[in-house]
């Protein structure tokens, strides 16, 4: 007869369900703009939480769940870009954006993880190719995902003002690569030019 769990490990998981679930969607969308691939975004949020189970310990109530798990999301996308890149090359892992309005699309994106490209141009995709990863992971994370810059500063381990100058030149990069098309979408204004 199996042993049925203890009331500690019970309560430990309900716990971790509480603050783990409600993110899977948004971590689901963040690991399929980075993988490009429906397959390989599913097993980086496995693997994310069962990372975050894991070491669910260490996490304080009462700080950011939401930041502590990204955290661990994107190191588990580094570690999975790092084993690729010792290994034979199978996947391109360059992170892939979403405009805000496809955020809310989701159900139907998760049935169909292909519809993403449809809800983003390619002018903007190609848009968002031409950012150095860094630059665009910092974009996602702050327009997108709309965290705040001490929490993508901690999700990344980097300084806040190095992100808020990544932000910076990422989103300049963007409105010169856009103009064009902005244009043609009908939004107007004077070119600025980049200094």
């Amino acid at each position: 007869m199996p042993e049925s769990p203890q009331p500690q490990d019970t309560r430990r998981r309900r716990a971790f369900e509480k603050e783990a679930l409600p993110h899977m969607q948004d971590l689901y969308f963040a690991a399929l703009r980075l993988s490009r691939n429906a397959k390989d975004a599913e097993d980086l949020v496995q693997e994310t939480y069962l990372k975050a189970f894991r070491s669910f310990g260490r996490w304080r109530a009462g700080t950011n769940f939401r930041a502590w798990i990204w955290r661990i999301l994107v190191n588990t996308w580094v570690d999975v870009c790092r084993k690729r890149a010792r290994g034979p090359k199978s996947a391109d892992l360059e992170g892939q954006g979403m405009e805000p309005e496809a955020r809310q699309e989701a159900p139907s994106l998760l049935e169909n993880p292909g519809a993403l490209d449809a809800c983003v141009g390619d002018d903007v995709l190609r848009a968002l190719h031409a950012l150095p990863a860094p630059q665009r992971l910092v974009l996602l994370l702050a327009d997108v995902e709309e965290f705040r810059y001490r929490d993508i500063a901690r999700i990344l381990g980097i300084p806040m003002g190095t992100v808020m100058s990544r932000l910076h030149h990422a989103r300049q990069k963007m409105r010169e690569l856009l103009w064009d098309y902005a244009r043609r979408q009908g939004y107007g204004g004077e070119k600025k030019e980049a200094r």
